[in-house]
């Protein structure tokens, strides 16, 4: 089964901190995922999933791409989309 993402929506931060910018991401016109963070490091732009803090003090993602292929494919999308918002 193959997805295809619908829907990009970026609310950018023009702040001095690493996060760049918060995305929405729609599929197949059916489900969105909220809150994935574009993060820019030492070695550019990448995308950080919706996490949550767990009681051990770390963060887990509570939505992501379960292979690295998909993960991969929404990265390209999403950092394509920030680049035209700019």
């Amino acid at each position: 089964m193959n997805i295809t993402v619908t829907d990009i929506r970026i609310k950018k931060h023009d702040t001095d901190n690493k996060i760049k910018g918060i995305v929405s991401v729609t599929i197949d016109d059916t489900f969105v995922v909220h809150d994935i963070k574009i993060i820019e490091s030492e070695n550019g732009l990448f995308i950080a999933m919706p996490s949550k803090k767990g009681s051990d003090g770390k963060f887990k993602d509570v939505a992501h791409p379960i292979n690295t292929e998909t993960r991969n494919m929404l990265q390209e999308l999403i950092l394509a989309k920030y680049k035209e918002v700019q």
